[in-house]
């Protein structure tokens, strides 16, 4: 005897069995697996180059050690200052010279600070390997 149709408003009875869906690396696409799904493709440009990469990770590196300090005037500002660099780098490819300065600005307005931390350093060297000087 074989089963009639599920009562109204029930779905049939699935199989047991999942399927799964393994998906490696994926680039400059979007997609969607299974029912009822919503895809959503966000894209940034990243570092245009080399010297704006280098600078993105210092900056990284910098606000991950200011966060271990107490926050100051100097260190909000500063922290400000780096978002926004990364920012315009992730999104732009690279960060405008007037943006460069401003940081550099706060930089040296927090030198007691960053001239003690590695990633401070490294900041500074980007920030002239940049702006050039």
């Amino acid at each position: 005897m074989t089963p009639g149709p599920p009562p109204d408003g029930q779905q049939p009875q699935q199989s047991q069995s999942r399927r799964t869906v393994h998906i490696g690396s994926v680039t400059g696409s979007a997609f969607a697996v299974g029912d009822h799904n919503t895809v959503t493709q966000h894209q940034h440009a990243g570092p245009a180059d080399e010297s704006q990469a280098e600078l993105l990770r210092a900056v990284q590196e910098l606000r991950a050690d200011l966060a271990r300090f107490v926050a100051s005037d100097t260190t909000e500002v500063l922290d400000a200052e780096l978002v926004s660099v990364a920012d315009e780098i992730e999104a732009a490819g690279g960060a405008a010279p007037g943006r460069l300065a401003r940081l550099q600005e706060a930089l040296t307005a927090a030198g007691a600070l960053t001239g003690t931390l590695a990633s401070g350093v490294a900041v500074a060297e980007a920030l002239r390997a940049l702006l050039g000087g």
